[in-house]
């Protein structure tokens, strides 16, 4: 052949990949912001917030939300299938996946991160009590998983995409207590993400970098840096200075200014989410659904999205959002802004003003302990609160304390009276997780509410497989919650997400399926 013969194959061969390179720009490195120090294991109780969008990153699950639709779609593993008797799903596993230093992922990790991690009472893993229905795992072979069920777990699916990854069994096995290894969960955990850490720097950043054994194709970016930065204004601050590519979950009272920023796109997401106030049931003064009522028909709702959110959201009426379609209902008590009528409430379950305005009944005062985290609209909203309360003569004492703190305070160690804060659940109607007797003290039932009626219709909605059933049961639940008030419903916000808008492949239904997707991300030339 030819000199120009052998030219113009080279030429024909190199272009492609040169106009494959144009396409982003692999020296990218992405600046993201979190709250507090992350916890680098998704399983260590606590590990909330500040570390769910880290370790999403860093450790696969075995499925995944669609960006689409959020239906459950291929993770590490590539496909499931419940058995006949609803009693057992069986997985089958990706193959040729490794962890980050090099060992094979396989069935015997997934097995060790249930079976002695996740259903380890004594362990108190985060959100274990989502898994409560899993018996067992077992392994069928090495890529072949069975979850062993003692009661049918419709939803097994859409809780394994939800902040649940797997563990390097070759790491933590050998460990007393595989949640509490302080090499692994604070300096270089081992993992299967797009991205492994590199540097942790505790007050300061957590630094991660592409993962060269990766399963899938190999990340598009160089790294990406989280800073930690506790305070929201600095975190804008330091978006609209070009410091930060992306802040997840941004106050609404400060999207004036970046708005109009042109190198910015505003996210307005979907999400199953509902903030909520919650009464401690262990408190006998709480007990009385009446007094529920009352505190929740106190508070002007629609005035207090318009004064937090800025319109952005919707009253609450349950644990269900409207995402979920036809199994959301607004068919159950509604609670409109009443103080006359709360007052009334009050007083027929047996409270009256005392001398000083305060409600009493037998001695015992409505004085409420309510501790809030340091945390988007966590404080302004607990202030409202209080003020509304008061015009009732129920008194609450707000104390705000710095955010790890509160989750150990409030989430752990159950030392509250009242508190504000909120729930994200996976797309799913199941929140026996969040309500059953079963997660009182130790699970994800903050206010400690028992009910064994609901506990039988959550039971029922587990078995129930067609959308048909799930409507009728669920249904059936929301009614039972809007008039029972185990939380007290607020409103389903909207998710504001601000990026870089040379920032591509983020999912934008919302930031923790767009989290799954890492690998996809790019950086625009």
């Amino acid at each position: 052949m030819r000199k120009a013969g052998w030219l113009s194959l080279l030429v024909a061969l190199v272009l492609p990949f040169m106009a494959l390179a144009q396409d982003y720009n692999p020296d990218a490195v992405l600046t993201f912001a979190t709250n507090a120090d992350p916890t680098l294991n998704p399983w260590t109780p606590g590990a909330v917030i500040e570390s769910n969008l880290i370790n999403t990153i860093l450790f696969d699950q075995l499925t995944r939300y669609s960006p689409e639709d959020l239906s459950p779609v291929a993770g590490l593993a590539t496909s499931w299938e419940a058995a006949d008797d609803a009693m057992s799903w069986t997985f089958q596993l990706r193959e040729g996946v490794k962890w980050s230093d090099g060992e094979a992922f396989d069935a015997e990790d997934v097995a060790f991160t249930f079976n002695d991690v996740v259903l380890v009472d004594e362990l108190g893993a985060q959100s274990a009590t989502q898994f409560s229905q899993v018996e067992s795992v077992e392994i069928v072979d090495p890529l072949t998983v069975r979850f062993v069920l003692n009661s049918p777990f419709s939803a097994l699916p859409y809780y394994l995409a939800a902040f649940s990854g797997m563990l390097p069994e070759h790491v933590l096995g050998g460990e007393e207590n595989p949640l509490t290894v302080a090499s692994f969960n604070k300096q270089n955990p081992v993992s299967t993400g797009p991205y492994k850490v590199a540097e942790f720097v505790p007050g300061s950043y957590v630094r991660l970098v592409p993962n060269e054994n990766y399963w899938g194709e190999a990340p598009k970016l160089a790294g990406i840096v989280f800073r930690i930065i506790p305070d929201a204004n600095t975190q804008v601050a330091q978006l609209l200075a070009g410091q930060l590519d992306l802040v997840t979950r941004l106050n609404p009272n400060l999207l004036a200014g970046v708005e109009q920023a042109p190198n910015l796109d505003v996210l307005r997401q979907s999400q199953n989410l509902y903030y909520w106030v919650v009464l401690n049931q262990q408190d006998e003064r709480f007990t009385d659904a009446r007094v529920r009522q009352a505190l929740l028909m106190a508070l002007d709702r629609p005035a207090m999205i318009d004064a937090i959110l800025k319109g952005y959201g919707t009253v609450a009426t349950g644990p269900i959002a409207p995402l979920l379609g036809a199994i959301y209902s607004s068919d159950v008590a509604q609670y409109p802004y009443d103080p006359e009528g709360a007052k009334a409430l009050l007083a027929e379950a047996g409270w009256t003003p005392g001398a000083d305005g305060i409600m009493e009944k037998e001695g015992q005062r409505l004085e409420i302990s309510m501790p809030t985290g340091q945390f988007g609209e966590l404080v302004p909203a607990t202030l409202l609160v209080q003020q509304y309360w008061e015009a009732i003569g129920v008194k609450a004492n707000v104390d705000v304390i710095e955010w790890n703190a509160y989750i150990q305070q409030v989430v752990v160690k159950r030392d509250y009276e009242g508190t504000l804060a909120w729930w994200s659940q996976p797309p799913t109607p199941d929140v026996t997780p969040y309500y059953s007797c079963e997660a009182v003290s130790t699970g994800n039932n903050i206010p400690n509410y028992c009910s064994e009626e609901l506990d039988a219709i959550m039971t029922e909605g587990r078995r129930a497989l067609t959308p048909e059933d799930q409507a009728e049961v669920y249904g059936r639940m929301q009614a039972y919650l809007a008039d029972e008030l185990p939380y007290l419903y607020l409103w389903y916000p909207d998710i504001i997400s601000v990026k870089n808008s040379k920032l591509m492949g983020f999912a934008d239904i919302n930031a923790s399926t767009a989290f799954q997707f890492a690998a996809d991300w790019y950086v625009a030339p």
